[in-house]
């Protein structure tokens, strides 16, 4: 079952669990399970995904119930008038807050894009950062030092490129935790030996966008259970988690 967060006669919001992927994909053959399966089979009709969330990120994910309603909706996306919000654990002490403006090259994938040019300029990434909390653990995820600092934020992702949150915080040298791409091994090796949860930890936690009426809708996806243990374990539970102010 997938957890249904809003729902109209148009459209539906799910938090998609971590590990599982949107829709299904001839690069991934070996799969069985997929969010757009299972919420069609929930709901006995068609749903038509809008957007996409990497497979490890977990979090608010919206369908449109027809093409029409799917095409209408991603038109929002291609004008930057959806706002979304994503929480995420980085390594180290990122404090304040601040805009990452730093270029992408376009990641290919060895398949899929085989045929395509490998000389594409890096194209224009923006992100915005806030920290909501800082914590220091008792353990070591590296002989330099006795404990390990780590940082709760949130990204607000301005540009859409593929991994871009994942890419912009390893770019700050605050790579997010349980990242195997762009992350650091020792650190994601540490947290899961003291909390034993290995998801990356990345949840997109608020979409705001504007219904096929025009009216606006804000949606928050809660954090599943691994996240809310580590959140426990980090000493985090009272950090009162932000939600978008533009209404």
């Amino acid at each position: 079952m997938i957890e249904i967060l809003y729902q109209d006669d148009d459209l539906v919001v799910v938090n998609k669990p971590a590990g599982i992927l949107v829709h299904r994909s001839w690069l991934d053959k070996h799969e069985t399970v997929f969010v757009m399966t299972v919420l069609r089979d929930m709901l006995g009709r068609h749903v038509y995904p809008v957007h996409r969330l990497d497979r490890p990120t977990s979090g608010v994910l919206l369908f449109a119930l027809s093409s029409e309603v799917a095409r209408i909706l991603s038109l929002q996306f291609e004008h930057h008038t959806v706002e979304k919000s994503y929480l995420a654990l980085v390594r180290g002490y990122l404090l304040g807050s601040g805009r990452i403006d730093y270029p992408l090259k376009v990641k290919l994938d060895k398949i899929a894009d085989k045929f395509a040019s490998l000389d594409k300029a890096p194209e224009m990434a923006m992100t915005d950062y806030q920290n909501l909390a800082t914590c220091e653990m008792p353990f070591i995820s590296t002989p330099r030092y006795a404990t390990s600092r780590y940082s709760l934020v949130q990204l607000t992702p301005i540009t859409g490129r593929k991994h871009q949150l994942r890419r912009h915080m390893t770019h700050l040298f605050h790579p997010i935790i349980g990242d195997t791409t762009y992350g650091d091994t020792a650190q994601n090796r540490a947290v899961y030996e003291f909390t034993g949860v290995s998801r990356l930890l990345l949840h997109a936690h608020t979409l705001l966008f504007d219904d096929v009426n025009g009216r606006r809708v804000q949606v928050v996806a809660p954090l599943d259970e691994d996240f809310k243990k580590i959140m426990t374990q980090f000493g985090l539970t009272d950090i009162s988690l932000p939600f978008i102010s533009k209404m």
